[in-house]
């Protein structure tokens, strides 16, 4: 989940060249970096809250022989930084361990940081200990440790670097003999390296200049909590309102009268019923086989499967790798609002599956600031079609996947949407009428997106809070994901049916991990969804679980008794996501929960 990049040179570091591998680098993470390197009084490891071309300034060139850097996205360890640092033992590492106790039980070892990453270094010093080679610590990590690993680990003592990885998130080129290595295969390929080779399993064993010497300076200024645990307060929870009404229902589905421009006949059934079109009848499997055919190649990876770590695009990355026979690159978007869980599930796939995850890393603190300037402008004039405000700071995945696309040279694109996520009633809110011919939940036509444009801008001005500094961030977000053209896209479950009963036992298969604060095992990735579904149900008594579940009514896939049940679970309000959403854009919960139980319901 960061960037991570290095030279090993024969005479002067190409200065300009590091500055591009660490600048690609920083597109996977930015919320601190570091720096691992060798000159004439040894090695030094600088490590900071701040942007790595920062520290780049402190690399002389001309007495550097080694270098290493990372970039990094925080996903534990707010305080420890890269490059770790134990036991004469530095490593920088892209991805996250997802058995970090078991592993620390068994080379019985006691943690020194609060970082995932050292976990390897434990591993490393228990072999080294116990008599191993240097040169089986790769296949030994690997063979330990859960989730993710690309990794450059280094014993200077010996002069030896090690790069290794389980799921092909690491390269190494050379140019005149100087070695480089980066998270990417296109930054090496855009500064000229040759021989560009995708580092997997045991990987390479190089040699580093000998020393013992490693004086580490550290700058550790930041106060932004970016990684918020979950919080469990017993007063807290009790303020979350979950009222049972007894809001007409549609007899055939779920959805209630306060569900925007619904009507019922005289039997009781409502005009979505009437109106709906079957969605997950999907097309033969022999179709997308011959689709993606000109696509395969022989050697390297053949398409970009968008990748949030959520239920539907696990089980789609499931697909296209075991049935399709397809060979991914996972792309994902972090926008501050991806979730440790969600994280933690991303890793398990790919490192299972041995998938190359690229992420793309926005910058986090920005895109929460501007949330909680969009939620304090909502919370001055509440309006149910303003919500989906609160979630525009992500449509900017369109736009990085474009970019991922020409970065890799990949252009199919294979997507793991549920078909039965279409709601209708966020913009409905909003005073758009629902199109029941639309096929995809980001698919809107000019004109739709207009008339959804003129309403949105109608809403705002009844709250000038809204015409703040993010507001050039949402309008081009929008534009990307709705009038942008999609070319060599194709969704995996229009030709898979999708079976939630046969998509969860799969998961389970890979270890998939479950939220603690509900049963369902959608959104959970999401730290969002379940403080706008807590708003949907205090004001109009439903929620996009109603809309799922009705969809899968129509659909056959369940009765309306087992649905009724389910969603009264799944709307239960999530404390403990709620309050991990309001810690991350810096609002205090209990003064915002105040706020949204005294706006009017509408029942």
């Amino acid at each position: 989940m960061c960037g991570i990049f290095g030279i090993i040179a024969k005479g002067e570091i190409n200065k300009s060249h590091l500055k591009f591998l660490a600048n690609h680098a920083r597109q996977r993470g930015r919320d601190s970096s570091g720096l691992f390197y060798f000159n004439c009084d040894g090695y030094v490891v600088r490590r900071a809250d701040f942007d790595i071309n920062k520290l780049l300034k402190d690399v002389n060139n001309k007495f550097t022989k080694f270098v290493m850097g990372h970039s990094r996205l925080i996903t534990n360890g707010l305080f420890d930084n890269q490059p770790v640092v134990r036991d004469g033992i530095c490593l920088i590492h892209n991805g996250i361990i997802v058995n970090e106790q078991e592993v620390w039980d068994a080379v019985n070892l006691t943690p020194e940081f609060q970082i995932d990453s050292e976990t390897m270094i434990g591993v490393a010093i228990s072999q080294i200990k116990g008599g191993g080679k240097i040169a089986d610590l790769p296949a030994k990590i690997l063979s330990v440790c859960k989730g993710t690993i690309s990794c450059a680990l280094t014993i200077p003592k010996d002069g030896k670097l090690l790069l290794f990885s389980n799921n092909g998130s690491l390269y190494a080129g050379k140019i005149s003999g100087d070695l480089y290595f980066s998270s990417e295969r296109y930054p090496l390929e855009e500064i000229g390296c040759e021989g560009v080779v995708q580092v997997m399993d045991e990987g390479l064993i190089l040699d580093i200049p000998v020393s013992k010497d490693i004086k580490i300076n550290d700058n550790r200024l930041r106060t932004e909590n970016l990684i918020p645990s979950f919080k469990n307060f017993a007063e807290e929870e009790k303020m979350l309102i979950h009222r049972e009404h007894s809001l007409k229902r549609c007899t055939k589905c779920l959805l209630p009268e306060t569900m925007p421009f619904i009507s019922f006949d005289s039997e009781g059934v409502c005009n979505y019923c009437h109106n709906y079109k079957l969605r997950n009848t999907p097309r033969p499997k022999e179709e997308l086989f011959k689709l993606v055919e000109p696509y395969r190649r022989n050697t390297g990876a053949d398409c970009i499967v968008p990748f949030s770590g959520g239920r539907d695009s696990c089980y789609g990355l499931h697909l296209i790798v075991n049935e399709l026979k397809m060979k991914p690159i996972t792309y994902t978007y972090d926008w501050g609002m991806v979730t440790d869980l969600g994280r933690r599930n991303i890793s398990r796939m790919c490192s299972i599956l041995g998938v190359e995850n690229i992420i793309v890393a926005d910058d986090i603190s920005k895109k929460r600031r501007n949330i909680a300037l969009n939620l304090r402008a909502w919370l001055k004039s509440p309006h149910l079609g303003m919500i989906s405000i609160f979630t525009a700071g992500d449509k900017h995945f369109f736009r990085h996947v474009e970019t991922i696309k020409r970065q890799t040279n990949i252009n199919l694109n294979l997507w793991g949407v549920n078909p039965l996520e279409v709601t209708h009633f966020k913009a409905g809110f909003l005073g758009v009428k629902p199109d029941f011919e639309e096929k995809r939940v980001y698919m809107h036509g000019v004109s739709k997106q207009l008339v959804y444009q003129y309403l949105r801008l109608k809403a705002m001005l009844k709250s000038p809070g809204y015409f703040n500094r993010s507001l050039w961030d949402t309008i081009s977000g929008e534009y990307y994901r709705s009038f942008t053209e999609k070319k060599d896209y194709f969704h995996i479950y229009d030709f898979w049916r999708w079976d939630e009963k046969v998509i969860d036992e799969t998961l389970k298969e890979y270890d998939w991990e479950l939220a603690p604060d509900t049963n369902t095992t959608w959104r959970i990735g999401d730290g969002t969804a379940a403080f706008y579904n807590y708003l949907y149900y205090k004001i109009a008594g439903f929620t996009e679980h109603d809309t799922f579940r009705s969809n899968q009514i129509r659909e056959g896939q369940i009765s309306r008794d087992e649905a009724l049940k389910i969603v009264n679970d799944e709307n239960m309000p999530r404390y403990q996501n709620i309050r991990w959403y309001l810690d991350a854009v810096g609002l205090d919960y209990k003064e915002v929960i105040s706020t949204v139980n005294a706006i009017p319901s509408m029942y």
